[in-house]
């Protein structure tokens, strides 16, 4: 017997779904809205949620994170409406098993549940996955679980990956762990710097040259192709090339042979192919600046690395492993810490990352060396600043506004950042969606996130647009 969530605030459609769950030998366990939802994934361990997209305290899909990381990580099916064509596209990018658009029946309701009880039947009977080379990756929440789930399918085979995320979150070192993991891992790992690639000189840097193939040419090298054979080559912001650049890659990565600068004969390279870029490459194809047959090539496993702002449980984590290493580093005691100074960390954005954060810390240890414990007046002063702005503790009193007495209610930290983020993306989209005129297109070259991002946020805020 299956424990099945239905989150929908439909009464009607509760005492169907109960009398179909019982002929079908399973519990059902209903919940009228998002809080109730939430509440009975607390509670009970759940096989499968069907949820509704509209529900009267919010829009489904904001609770896609909070179902995956519910015990047992149950499968999701979203029910979408008829008057909401996005719904299918949205739960399909969510992570969904599947979804089903209303009006409901019992048909069109079986075979999706039935698939995903069968699916979680196979999963729970796979060999778990084997322990990874981590390298310096550190971070333990659903996320980034996730990411190391394709790492470790991406290091089983010799398919070509492509990396995404926004500068500093580590997209390298995904790179390296997938080389390191793989069979491939005893020979070369190449990095291509493409934003450093010269186009005058791309064919020899990437082909190799003969002696005398021209000026300066006094011996034979190697180009980077062939320096990766057997092993893994790592295209770093391939979103950088020009696009005379991008027609050279693509020939190569079609078959793996090429010529030499200056050689009569054809070589050929073994090459395992990961590419990286904090660019929507999408958007670049539709716009005529990416060449979409290359992004075919690329995007055969896609690993998309979430922004440290979106997984601050592994701040403090992050914090003390890096810490520990600067201290052995610079030949320094372990330092200890005030929870405080994690709380601060953890408030904070950060625009760069996990990059930034390590660039923080580091400054914070050079600065303090000598300090046995750090707390949060030892970090950066702009960085405290922001964080008590964040928090609207350094709002001047308003002239004739008397002061809250000390025990006023509050709303707990979580929350308030959770309300004053939503505020600023609800602003900023009002804005992007008034400069387009409503055109997702436009907005989406302009903001330089993707149509179908676009489109869950306007969906999130109730925002209208047009074609």
């Amino acid at each position: 017997m299956a424990h099945i969530l239905l989150i929908d605030d439909d009464a009607i459609l509760r005492e169907t779904f109960g009398g179909l769950m019982r002929r079908l030998g399973h519990m059902l366990i209903w919940a009228g809205s998002m809080e109730e939802g939430r509440l009975a994934l607390a509670r009970d361990r759940v096989d499968v949620v069907l949820l509704d997209l509209r529900l009267p305290d919010g829009y489904g899909l904001d609770m896609m994170d909070e179902i995956k990381a519910a015990p047992g990580a149950p499968e999701v099916i979203i029910i979408t409406g008829q008057e909401d064509p996005e719904g299918a596209a949205l739960a399909i990018k969510s992570g969904a098993w599947d979804y089903i658009q209303k009006p409901l029946t019992p048909n069109r309701v079986t075979l999706p549940l039935t698939r995903a009880l069968e699916y979680r039947v196979q999963k729970a009977a796979r060999r778990p996955r084997a322990v990874l080379k981590r390298e310096a990756i550190v971070g333990s929440c659903p996320a980034m679980e996730a990411c190391l789930d394709l790492v470790a399918q991406a290091a089983d085979s010799d398919a070509s990956v492509l990396i995404t995320g926004e500068t500093g979150t580590g997209k390298e070192l995904f790179a390296r762990a997938i080389h390191a993991n793989s069979a491939r891992s005893h020979s070369n790992f190449v990095v291509v710097d493409c934003a450093a690639l010269p186009e005058s000189l791309v064919e020899s840097v990437l082909f190799g040259h003969v002696k005398g193939a021209f000026t300066g040419a006094d011996r034979d090298r190697d180009g980077l192709f062939k320096l990766a054979d057997g092993g893994t080559l790592f295209l770093d912001e391939i979103g950088e090339l020009s696009p005379g650049i991008q027609k050279t890659f693509l020939r190569v990565l079609q078959d793996g042979r090429f010529r030499p600068v200056g050689s009569k004969h054809e070589l050929s390279s073994d090459f395992r192919l990961v590419a990286a870029t904090n660019r929507d490459l999408s958007v670049m194809a539709a716009g005529g600046f990416f060449r979409e047959d290359l992004l075919y090539r690329l995007r055969t496993i896609v690993i998309t690395l979430p922004p440290l702002r979106e997984r601050p449980e592994d701040v403090k984590s992050l914090a003390i492993n890096y810490m520990n290493r600067l201290c052995d580093r610079y030949r320094l005691p372990t330092k200890g810490f005030a929870e405080e100074f994690f709380q601060a960390l953890a408030a904070y954005s950060w625009p760069g990352n996990v990059r930034e954060l390590f660039g923080t810390l580091e400054r914070v240890l050079l600065q303090y060396r000598t300090e046995p414990v750090l707390y949060p007046k030892h970090l950066p002063d702009e960085l405290r600043i922001q964080v008590l702005r964040a928090a609207g503790a350094c709002e001047p009193p308003r002239p004739g506004v008397a002061e809250q007495p000390v025990d006023v209610a509050i709303a707990p930290w979580k929350e308030y950042r959770r309300q004053a983020m939503e505020a600023a993306e609800r602003g900023y989209l009002e804005e992007l969606l008034r400069v387009s005129r409503g055109n997702v297109g436009r907005a989406s070259r302009a903001s330089g996130l993707s149509p179908s991002r676009l489109y869950d946020l306007f969906r999130k805020y109730g925002l209208a647009t047009r074609p």
